[in-house]
């Protein structure tokens, strides 16, 4: 204990270290004891005595500020340019040609075909597997390539606008030995668009799946707002594109090209990336859970964290609650694989085998006869899917580009299928 003539006086040194992404405050305090001396006058006598010098020392984690946009590095923007020049292909049913085109002339195309009629375009963005790809530290093969055009839907007649712009670039980038002159939009949207979908009610866009029947899903995305733009933090990142396409060719590009995360934490997003992570938030903001990119992911060998793992049944109950019966289920179901699974992808079984798992183990809002229903729709699938491999692999039958729909009558309990045609 320290006599009344005694004060203690703490001087604290501030140093900054940074460890494992988190910078660490190191307090130094020490303390001094001063012998106070008091003259008679209240005055501090000259004579000061320092002893029993402490040294103190003492961490605080203080997080750094998350960033949501970083710029691409060199590997990043050749990637980026590889990905740009790639032919991608549009098939088309029964005997129209396929059309073949570099990635930035589509989007080319499209944008030219938007300005002529007469629709301002805000920006263009890559998302969905080629962004991911472009980002990661290794190379993967990517199923699904999505274009956002960022535009203002506050007319009603814009929508359609888009959708003949669409057509018409389409048309455009067909085989100059075709006669375009009487093809029109109903008969386009039968032959090389996969899906269609309009939203206009508190979000507004629309969207146009091209045909593709190799598992290469390319999908045009008309974003005017849109709330949730991501299903897990692996798919959340969107490139801007608008330096690319400046010229007639990529190479000429030298502008800094600028990635973002929507999932809010770019450094984290690219953490489970690069390490097979699955990881996401509030997925009944997802339309249909996000269940279904969900199982793909577990599919590819990615990793659910413990966080992940605990919103398996809030992805189920998503997904049931917007495709209530087992023929909506099964629709959904058929459309997501031949959008990322080519007629000869054995991963279709392993894929099809952990969506039923999770279906099994986190289902909490079905009845048990309906659940039953629904496993047993994912099991008659896999039946046919693996019929379909092994006639397919003797060479019996030949791929058809337009997706064959199918359902089992009965409420999924029959031991046949019907054609939808």
């Amino acid at each position: 204990m320290l006599k009344d003539n005694y004060i203690v006086i703490s001087f604290v040194v501030k140093t900054w270290l940074p460890k494992n992404n988190l910078i660490i405050k190191l307090y130094i305090h020490q303390f001094f004891i001063l012998n106070l001396k008091m003259s008679p006058n209240n005055n501090c006598n000259t004579k000061i005595l320092i002893s029993n010098a402490v040294t103190h020392q003492s961490t605080t984690l203080e997080k750094p500020l998350i960033r949501s946009s970083v710029e691409l590095n060199e590997k990043q923007f050749e990637k980026l340019k590889a990905v740009m020049r790639y032919k991608v292909e549009i098939h088309g049913k029964d005997s129209f040609p396929t059309i073949e085109v570099e990635l930035h002339k589509l989007i080319k195309c499209v944008r030219r075909k938007l300005k002529e009629n007469n629709i301002y375009l805000k920006y263009v963005k890559m998302n969905g597997g080629a962004a991911s790809y472009v980002l990661a530290e290794e190379d993967f093969l990517y199923a699904d390539l999505d274009l956002i055009f960022a535009l203002d839907f506050s007319k009603p007649e814009t929508f359609d606008k888009v959708k003949t712009s669409v057509f018409d670039a389409l048309i455009e980038m067909m085989p100059r030995t075709i006669n375009k002159d009487n093809l029109h939009e109903d008969i386009l949207k039968d032959i090389y668009i996969s899906k269609m979908v309009k939203v206009d009610e508190k979000d507004k866009w629309s969207l146009f799946s091209l045909y593709n029947n190799v598992g290469k899903c390319i999908e045009l995305k008309f974003v005017d707002s849109m709330h949730r733009q991501f299903e897990f933090s692996v798919d959340s990142f969107q490139i801007t594109l608008d330096s690319m396409l400046v010229g007639d060719k990529i190479e000429k590009c030298s502008e800094k090209v600028i990635a973002e995360s929507m999932y809010g934490d770019i450094d984290l997003a690219l953490y489970h990336l690069n390490n097979g992570l699955i990881e996401t938030r509030s997925p009944e903001e997802i339309r249909g859970g996000g269940l279904l990119k969900y199982c793909y992911l577990l599919c590819r060998g990615n990793k659910a964290t413990e966080d992940c793992k605990r919103l398996e049944k809030y992805m189920c109950s998503r997904f049931f609650i917007d495709f209530p019966d087992v023929q909506s289920q099964q629709l959904k179901l058929i459309q997501y694989v031949d959008n990322h699974f080519n007629d000869v992808d054995e991963n279709i079984f392993s894929y099809l085998d952990i969506l039923y798992q999770v279906i099994l183990n986190s289902t909490v809002c079905l009845m048990v006869y309906d659940r039953k229903v629904t496993l047993s729709m994912i099991k008659n699938l896999k039946n046919y899917y693996k019929y379909s491999y092994g006639m397919s692999a003797k060479g019996y039958c030949e791929h058809n580009p337009r997706s064959k729909i199918m359902y089992i009558p009965n409420n999924g309990t029959a031991n046949y299928w019907i054609a939808v045609e």
